[in-house]
Order: structure tokens, then C-alpha cells, then sequence
């Protein structure tokens, strides 16, 4: 989810041009990946298939900065991204999705007496973080979000703890004095990273004992497996534990925890706001070594990849085989416009049904609801994240349907 619109509105000497990183300000940038024509949208709904390939496009130029470790999209335009009503990003329909947000919530309440206490989360969604929270330690919640969607609350226990606001994280929000703070999966939208962060700092003022919490993707892995699914347009920043870090304790931060979740496809930090000099490094912040010779190798890496998966794709399409990915969000977009495979894969599946029925942006797949794979009976099912590889299988398997399984 994206909080940037306030930032349109500080001073054009404090935004970032592309030309300098916008966590450190260095000119050392070195690009080291491109894709070019990729959606500027992937979790938007289209309601027709015209709609859908007419979608708009960019350019990604991923830059690698070689004094703070941050790693960016160079090209990115904010203009050409939408987060609205029709932004369709939950997860929470998958059962292994919702044990590890469950868990997730858990654990932060019981490490840190979560309850009855009041929290703010940027960037919430459709609020299902803050319902938890609320439901597993009777918090109270406000979520800040331009496409939260206040029905989608309606009926559900906890939910009248939470206040959604569909709106932008600006100044204003400041005056709310809050005993965490959330931001989830959101920073990697924002192109002014530092921007943002100091507007949070400064909102939180002399609230030295808040909480703050960040997810975000984990870059590191990225650059290790070469997940060109995992970079598109609306991930305009990729962090890893060492440009966090930094960039958390430049903003006026102390970094109390870094860490890796769901099977390191996440990044989380917990840091308080430091009263005075921020605390030193953590020992795992020292990754620029490791971040140099991964970006050094990443293109020719990349190319052996795709080039695998478009062997897949296309062997299957030859022995005229059906190909179904299942995962209609920002992967399975990555996966269909960088490969090039929008003609050589019939059908997009996904379990959460607010996506059902729509199209998928520039390659205008309908996205089907897996009720009807009985009926198309696919040879090879694409998995868009292998974490949910058992799940999906049991789920075909109930279908009566055992196809051939890849996974990302």
C-alpha cells in the first residue's frame, strides 16, 4: 500500500530527482537491472479485458546505491500509480497467510504488553492487521490508508475498536498520540523513503517510548534467487537488514530488532523514537560486501531464469498442455509481462474473491475463481509463491484435480 501523497507537498529540494538516492542523498548510483514496458499498476481491478490492456506502463531501472546499500527504481514515476477503492492487495483468504498474520500479532502483543493500548497503522489495507491486534489483545486502531474500505469491517468481532481513515498519512496525523505504530508492506511504495520517515519521526514528537513496527519485502533474498517476479513497478524501494538500519537511524530512530519472516520473504524492523543520538549498528546491518557482489552478478542471474521459465511455459503450450498460474497479484503481473508470456498462459486463478472475475492488467486474463478449475481442468498449475505450495495442492486435490505443480 502507498502513503506518498504528502510528500508531494514538501519542498522540491527535499525530493528525489532519481538522479540521487533517496535514502542517503549519494550520486554513487550503479544500475544493474532493467524491464522495460512493465504495468505501472498490478493489483488494480479492471472490470473489462479492454480496460485491462490498456492499462499504462513504465520502465524499471533498478539502481543500486553503493554508499548506503539501497536499491530503487530509477524511472519511477509516482504520477502513473493509483491506490484506491478498486486496489485489491488482501491475502487474508489464504489459511497459511492467516496463521502467520495471527502469529504475527501474537507475538508483538505478548513481547510488548499489547493491550487495551491505542495504534496507528500507515499504509493499513483494508484494516485486517488492526482487527487482529483488537481481537487478540482488545487494542484500539487507526488505520490510514487512501483504499481502506470501511464495509469490508462490517459485522466482524473487533472491528469496533478500529477506525478506518481512507485517506494519505500527512502532518495532521501528529496529533494522535499512539502506543505503536504500524507501517506494513508500504514502505517499498514510497519513492522518498527518507521523506517519509522523517515525516513519522516528526509526527510522533517526544513519544520516545512508541512502538514503531515496518514490513516490508526482504531484498536480500531477491538478489540471492534473482526473484525478477518479486520486482515491479509499485516496489519502487528494496531494502535490506543494512539500508534499513541506516535509514531508520538517520530519520532519528533507535533500531531495537531487525529480522526476517515468512520463510525470508519478509523484513521487519522495531525501533523506537531516540531521544537523543541514535544507537549504534546491529551486527546484521553489515551486508554491503554480500550487496555488491549479489547486484554484480544479478542480471546474467536473472537471465538464466527467465529464460527457464519461459522454456516451461512455452514446452507445456507446445504439447498443447493448459497453463494456469495460480496467484493473480504483483508476482503473477512480474511473471506475465517480463516474460513475455501473455499469449502462452490461458488462464489466472486466486483464492480471494474480491479479485475473481476481473482482469489482469496489460496481459487480460480473466482471473477465475477456483471454483471453476473442475471445469478448465488445467495440465500445469504456475505457483506464484511456493510457501503455499501445500495448500494449493490440497486444494486441487479436493478438486479432484492432480496437475503437474511448479512453483516460484
Amino acid at each position: 500500500m502507498n502513503m506518498n501523497s504528502p510528500l508531494e507537498s514538501q519542498s522540491a529540494a527535499k525530493i528525489n530527482t532519481n538522479d540521487n538516492c533517496p535514502c542517503c542523498g549519494s550520486s554513487d548510483i550503479k544500475p544493474f537491472y532493467s524491464a522495460p514496458n512493465v504495468p505501472t499498476n498490478s493489483c488494480l481491478l479492471f472490470d473489462s479485458r479492454e480496460e485491462a490492456l490498456a492499462c499504462p506502463t513504465g520502465d524499471i531501472v533498478l539502481g543500486f546505491c553503493q554508499s548506503c546499500g539501497f536499491v530503487y527504481n530509477t524511472k519511477f514515476d509516482l504520477a502513473n500509480t493509483e491506490y484506491s477503492g478498486r486496489y485489491e492487495e488482501t491475502q487474508g483468504f489464504s489459511p497459511t497467510f492467516s496463521r502467520f498474520h495471527t502469529q504475527l500479532a501474537q507475538d508483538l502483543i505478548d513481547r510488548h504488553n499489547l493491550h487495551g493500548k491505542k495504534v496507528m497503522e500507515l499504509g493499513c489495507g483494508k484494516g485486517e492487521f488492526l482487527v487482529l491486534l483488537s481481537q487478540l489483545g482488545q487494542n484500539f486502531g487507526i488505520g490510514i490508508d487512501p483504499s481502506a474500505l470501511s464495509e469490508r469491517l462490517e459485522g466482524v468481532e473487533g472491528a469496533e475498536r478500529v477506525r478506518l481513515i481512507p485517506e494519505y498519512y500527512h502532518e495532521s496525523h501528529g496529533a494522535e498520540d499512539v502506543d505503536m505504530l504500524v507501517c506494513k508492506m508500504t514502505l517499498e511504495h514510497i519513492p522518498d523513503a527518507e521523506v517519509f520517515l522523517n515525516l513519522v519521526r516528526a509526527n510522533l514528537g517526544d513519544q520516545t517510548d512508541t512502538l514503531v513496527f515496518f514490513q516490508i519485502p526482504e531484498a536480500l533474498r531477491i538478489l540471492k534467487i534473482a526473484a525478477f517476479e518479486d520486482i515491479y513497478y509499485e516496489h519502487c524501494a528494496y531494502f535490506t537488514t543494512g539500508s534499513l538500519g541506516r535509514l531508520f537511524r538517520r530519520c532519528g530512530f533507535d533500531v531495537v530488532k531487525l529480522d526476517t519472516e515468512y520463510d525470508d520473504q519478509y523484513l521487519t524492523i522495531e525501533a523506537k523514537p531516540a531521544a537523543g543520538e541514535p544507537s549504534p549498528p546491529l551486527a546484521v546491518e553489515d551486508d554491503m560486501e554480500q550487496l555488491v557482489d549479489l547486484v554484480g552478478t544479478f542480471d546474467e542471474r536473472v537471465d538464466d531464469i527467465r529464460d527457464k521459465w519461459k522454456s516451461v511455459v512455452r514446452n507445456a503450450k507446445s504439447a498443447g498442455k493448459s497453463v494456469l498460474l495460480w496467484g493473480s497479484g504483483s508476482k503473477a503481473v512480474s511473471f506475465l509481462t517480463t516474460l513475455g508470456l501473455g499469449d502462452d498462459v490461458e488462464y489466472v486463478t486466486d483464492i480471494n474473491p474480491h479479485r475473481a472475475n476481473y482482469y489482469m492488467p496489460v496481459t487480460g486474463q480473466r482471473i477465475v475463481p477456483p471454483s471453476e478449475l473442475p471445469e478448465i481442468k488445467p495440465d500445469l498449475v504456475i505457483i506464484m509463491n511456493r510457501i503455499y505450495e501445500k495448500e494449493i495442492t490440497a486444494d486441487l486435490n479436493a478438486m479432484g484435480l492432480h496437475p503437474e505443480i511448479k512453483c516460484l
